[in-house]
């Protein structure tokens, strides 16, 4: 299987792409994550070193147009326009997207020297380099599927990865433009329990154009926290989401009313579901007067309308700094369908 990895052959790699300006925070999640969320073989290869077999791999002989991320971070490393056939087994690229995106490390081991490939941010083993690729360059990364997860360029958007889309002779979309100041667009701070349950529902209601989950309301001491660090309960910060919305097609009142007030139980001090810490109490960070007004009436209108056998305990407060979640929390149940949630709409 590792002399495979000797002999390659291929067609010339694409001309440079165009810049990319992707400012997502890309971080290695907990041990614990990683072995909940991955499959067994993609544990072994990218913490243990692995190398899957050749020739039965689902990415090896895969030509669909789109982004190859790491299944531990989701940082973006290669794309679908660098690969090419190398008639090894194994998906074979001339180049990262980024080359500050993988790091190279001599690898002794097996009898051999090679040149082993991690990812970035997440450390995650990819595979190995090696100089027998296409001209000119002449390089080709030896990368593990099971290492990989496939984003498809018309997904790329969807999954947070818009900015991405130029790479691909595409537009990056006006929502991944828009900022917060726009005035075609208004943003709401919503926490209710774990965030992932939240963004899950909140990006499908009608007039929503982009969420973000991250960290609020907490501590100064604490000005870009971590996953880490909230879960500790410490910082103060709840998990929240962010939420860009289009006003002319749903307001703050409806957004709160109809949607916010109906995905959580908002009667639950400090807790939801099975997630029990101030980091997933119920909280609106209101980001003008205005819509502190609106909060209010809502809630209590909520309140009187006795849906809910105990009182409402959602903070109104103003809006903080908000620090976006590492990537692999964003459109965390998107990546994984199956992941955990105690979020749904009641009646």
């Amino acid at each position: 299987m590792l002399a495979a990895c000797t002999e390659a052959r291929g067609a010339a790699p694409s001309a440079p792409g165009p810049t990319i300006q992707d400012t997502r925070r890309y971080e290695k999640p907990s041990d614990a994550e990683v072995r909940r969320t991955l499959s067994p073989l993609a544990y072994e290869v990218t913490q243990q070193g692995a190398t899957e077999p050749a020739f039965r791999n689902p990415l090896w002989n895969h030509h669909e147009e789109g982004l190859y991320v790491d299944v531990v971070s989701g940082e973006p490393l290669f794309s679908s326009r660098d690969k090419f056939d190398s008639g090894t087994g194994w998906p074979s690229f001339t180049r990262p997207v980024d080359s500050a995106r993988v790091v190279e490390k001599r690898d002794s081991t097996q009898g051999m020297e090679r040149v082993e490939v991690r990812s970035k941010a997440a450390g995650s083993h990819l595979g190995h380099v090696f100089g027998d690729g296409p001209a000119p360059a002449k390089t080709r990364y030896c990368i593990n599927s099971a290492a990989l997860r496939f984003v498809a360029v018309n997904d790329l958007a969807k999954e947070g990865y818009g900015a991405w889309l130029p790479l691909f002779g595409r537009p990056v979309p006006a929502a991944t433009k828009r900022q917060e100041s726009s005035p075609f667009t208004e943003t709401a701070l919503l926490a209710g329990g774990c965030f992932w349950g939240m963004e899950d529902l909140l990006r499908e209601v009608p007039g929503v154009v982009q969420t973000e989950v991250g960290y609020t309301g907490g501590s100064s001491a604490f000005r870009k926290p971590t996953y880490r660090d909230v879960s500790s309960g410490k910082t103060g910060h709840a998990e929240a989401v962010r939420v860009v919305f289009d006003p002319t097609r749903l307001t703050y009142e409806t957004l709160l009313e109809q949607w916010f007030f109906r995905m959580h139980d908002p009667t639950t001090l400090n807790r939801q579901g099975n997630d029990v810490g101030t980091q997933y109490r119920s909280a609106i960070f209101y980001l003008s007067d205005a819509q502190k007004r609106v909060a209010e009436q809502v809630k209590a209108r909520v309140e009187a309308s006795r849906k809910w056998p105990r009182p409402v305990v959602t903070q109104l407060v103003p809006a903080s700094a908000f620090t976006p979640a590492e990537d692999y929390h964003q459109d965390y149940l998107v990546k994984n369908p199956g992941g955990y949630t105690c979020h749904y709409l009641r009646d």
